[in-house]
């Protein structure tokens, strides 16, 4: 879901994640039919790279809790 959000409306995509600053210059790149492809790889990269700090932060937590990783 995230991923489909992130290709049909960049902006939104990134404003839901907490960077409204990046959507709303996203918003501006997207107005363009050119801009569109750079402004979706973008919230893409922008989604990955969050979802990829989460699974980190759990590590680490795991880590330091002395549970065992699934």
């Amino acid at each position: 879901m995230g991923y489909l959000l992130a290709i049909i409306f960049p902006f939104l995509s990134l404003m839901v994640n907490g960077k409204i600053f990046s959507g709303i210059i996203c918003l501006i790149l997207q107005c363009t039919i050119l801009g569109w492809f750079p402004a979706a790889i973008w919230a893409i990269v922008s989604l990955n790279n969050q979802r990829a700090e989460k699974r980190t932060n759990r590590i680490i937590k795991a880590i330091k809790e002395g549970k065992q990783l699934a």
